[in-house]
């Protein structure tokens, strides 16, 4: 994979980066969850109204923490949410779109919106992960909007999840590419 076959991250999501300094592997993990982040909302957006907008943004920025946290781009923690949560907000960015740096973590809590999941599905499906409860989470929400059966929702999530996870070594490898540090 290059970074020619990734959607180019949004202008602002690209200032934002730029002004923290943010590390290549960020960078670079960022674009391809924004990526995968746009092709689940393709999928989507013929089915229901919801914030795309929001979603495709949010993916584009939502471990932005990670550029105080260097030690989260290779390993385990969650300090980087509430940090990037805060850096957004400091930043003008609105909280309809800086709570996924706070909520990415949390999709099992109740009250989470359909955007909140999305972006945390993009952020497991683009390294070939495919957590159940979060998929089902997506399914329950979506049949219910659209009222057709969870079976029908899933076959249609199912397809465009197994597309997005054949190329997860190919987006690994990428970002790792990248160094944690400039």
């Amino acid at each position: 994979m290059s970074s020619d076959a990734l959607i180019r991250l949004p202008d602002r999501a690209c200032a934002l980066l730029t002004s923290l300094n943010a590390p290549p592997r960020l960078v670079a993990q960022l674009r391809v969850v924004h990526h995968v982040a746009v092709d689940l909302t393709g999928w989507l957006g013929g089915l229901l109204e919801f914030d795309r907008e929001a979603v495709v943004f949010g993916a584009a920025v939502y471990d932005i923490g990670k550029v105080l946290h260097f030690d989260e781009l290779s390993g385990p923690g969650s300090a980087h949410e509430e940090t990037g949560y805060t850096l957004l907000r400091e930043r003008g960015v609105p909280e309809r779109l800086a709570r996924f740096a706070r909520t990415h973590g949390r999709w099992r809590r109740p009250g989470v919106a359909l955007e909140d999941l999305l972006v945390s599905l993009a952020d497991r499906v683009w390294r070939g992960e495919r957590p159940a409860e979060l998929e089902h989470l997506v399914v329950g929400r979506v049949a219910a909007e659209v009222g057709r059966e969870a079976w029908e929702v899933f076959l249609g999530l199912d397809d465009v999840l197994t597309e997005i996870t054949a190329q997860a070594g190919a987006r690994v490898a990428f970002v790792r590419r990248h160094p944690v540090v400039a």
